[in-house]
């Protein structure tokens, strides 16, 4: 099949005395080349290795991590492709391959450390007993698998692991869950058969998926959904469209499992990465455009800017906080030294205490930002293939504490400054703050106006408290006790996508009033921030549906978020 620059084509390999493939046989002692033929040993496949720098010679040497020519690669990929070579991958570039707006590619020396890993499991498996492959898991991790019985283990394995239920995830999650395992098992540690790696790939590439469902991960490793997605890999079970309902005219190959294979792909927490990254990048919209929503209410209930001044940040540099102060000064067209006075001594704390409850918001996003992008990045693979393939490590980088306490944090941040936008909706409906009318109503003075937005909105900041419980205060003991803890980073990864509606709810609400309140008023700001909202938000003051008018803000968030 043809595929994008940097993949693979997957076919079965000819059969002796057949004709000969296309392109140069590779040399085992060589690194590929653009064009070379690689059959895998052991393996019913050829790879052809497709460099997007066709022609250039890769050398026989591994890249250091973040340079070289795995680095070379992904500076030279098209904008429409993202470079997978198990070290570089950006979160923003992982929502890119979610969205369907990128493919992925993988370098050559990217697939060549999978291959040593692969190799260098089968060496280890040979001189001593690895666990799931030579013996079964959980509490069962003592009970030896005869060689032999080692590939139907394995089959065993995905098969009776494959028990999530709930609802089935969104496409562009599990677009995200099949970018992340097949980044992480191209870092070099898993030992599982590149085979899978392509597979998973050329799924994103044709625009297909599994089936996941939601239940099942507990921040210990994604068993459920990667067992779910390996059924698929082998062919088990169907593949489905990302988008439409007609059968899919391209899928991948199945992959047939050899021993070791399924651990391997099942020993990640893939899923709960996926959706933090994507809870990260959609909250960080949010957080952006949050920015241009406070300015306009504060501008609405002609506030003071000398809470945001830089003298006042300078003395308590807390980055998140300058950032958020710096910003509603910047879009208010304030951004010097001079406070801009308002009508009172102090204003509410809806306003004055905006930059030290939002700040907080974006530093919080930015170390969940980190975290992703280091674990989407390593081998996390139990047992973990040394990278010079002389050992196995057995260990717990699959506890998932690190990402779950980071979601945890967030949703906690989320919360603070979600709490001041309800408080700056309700000051925007009071008289006493902007000599307006109650509620900002335009008809006879029993009208309700914007009244029932501050129930909109409470009901969905409700939503966001429920979110901002830690996830990691649970508790679980599993497998006859062996596994006595676990993170629940599934659980925090879940709660933040669910914090992304019920924040942008709540924001939309204030925005759609903080826009009526400056319509109101004889000399409205000649900010773009209003310029861009009041263009977009239904006009009309008098007592009408204001569902509309949510939906719409809603929308004009992602483009605030820009400004």
């Amino acid at each position: 099949m043809d595929t994008t620059a940097g993949g693979t084509d997957r076919t079965p390999a000819a059969s002796p005395g057949g004709e000969a493939r296309p392109g140069r046989a590779r040399p085992d002692s060589a690194a590929p080349r653009h064009g070379d033929v690689y059959v895998v040993p052991g393996d019913g496949t050829v790879h052809v290795f497709r460099d997007p720098g066709a022609g250039r010679e890769h050398g026989d040497g591994e890249a250091a991590p973040g340079g070289g020519a795995d680095r070379a690669d992904r500076d030279r990929a098209a904008p429409d492709e993202v470079v997978l070579d198990g070290r570089g991958l950006e979160p923003a570039e992982l929502v890119r391959i979610a969205d369907g707006a990128a493919v992925p590619v993988v370098p050559p020396e990217a697939y060549e450390r999978a291959h040593r890993s692969w190799r260098a499991a089968d060496r280890l498996a040979a001189a001593g007993r690895l666990y799931g492959r030579g013996t079964g898991v959980g509490a069962h991790r003592s009970v030896p698998v005869d060689a032999e019985d080692e590939a139907a283990h394995g089959l065993r394995l995905l098969r009776s692991h494959a028990g999530g239920a709930g609802a089935v995830l969104p496409v562009r999650q599990i677009r995200a869950l099949l970018a992340v395992r097949a980044n992480q098992l191209l870092a070099g540690g898993s030992g599982i058969q590149p085979a899978f790696v392509t597979a998973l790939t050329e799924a994103l590439r044709l625009g297909v998926h599994p089936a996941v469902n939601e239940y099942g991960g507990l921040g210990t490793g994604d068993l459920t959904a990667l067992a779910q997605t390996g059924l698929t890999l082998i062919g088990e079970r169907p593949w489905h469209r990302d988008r439409g309902t007609a059968a899919p005219a391209e899928l991948p190959a199945p992959v047939v499992p050899r021993p070791g294979d399924a651990l391997a792909l099942l020993s990640s927490n893939a899923l709960t990465l996926a959706q933090a990254a994507l809870a990260c990048h959609d909250l960080d919209v949010l957080l952006r455009a949050t920015h241009a929503v406070a300015a306009l209410s504060l501008a609405a209930v002609s506030g003071s800017l000398e809470a945001y001044a830089p003298e006042v940040h300078a003395l308590r540099p807390y980055p998140g906080v300058a950032r958020a102060a710096a910003e509603v000064r910047r879009l208010l067209d304030a951004p010097g030294p001079a406070p801009w006075p308002g009508r009172r001594i102090q204003d509410p704390f809806g306003f004055r205490a905006f930059p030290q409850a939002h700040g907080p918001a974006l530093d919080a996003a930015e170390a969940l930002r980190r975290i992703v992008g280091t674990e989407v990045n390593c081998p996390s693979e139990n047992p973990l293939i040394a990278p010079d393939g002389t050992a196995a490590h057995h260990h717990g980088g699959f506890y998932a504490a690190p990402v779950g306490l980071a979601l945890d944090a967030l949703n906690l941040a989320v919360l603070q400054t979600a709490q001041l936008s309800a408080a700056r909706l309700t000051a925007l409906g009071r008289p006493d703050l902007t000599g307006l009318p109650a509620f900002l109503a335009g008809g006879p003075a029993s009208s309700s106006g914007t009244m029932i937005l501050e129930y909109t909105a409470h009901s969905a900041l409700a939503e966001l408290r429920h979110c901002a419980a830690p996830a990691s205060a649970g508790h679980a003991v599993l497998s006859h006790g062996l596994e006595e803890a676990a993170s629940f980073a599934s659980q925090a990864a879940r709660q933040t996508l669910r914090a992304v509606d019920a924040y942008g709810t709540v924001l939309a609400c204030e925005l759609v009033t903080a826009v009526r309140a400056l319509r109101l008023r004889p000399d409205p700001p000649a900010v773009r921030a209003f310029t861009v909202a009041d263009a977009a938000l239904p006009t009309g003051v008098e007592d009408r549906p204001l569902t509309a008018d949510v939906t719409a803000a809603t929308e004009v968030l992602r483009t605030l978020a820009k400004i």
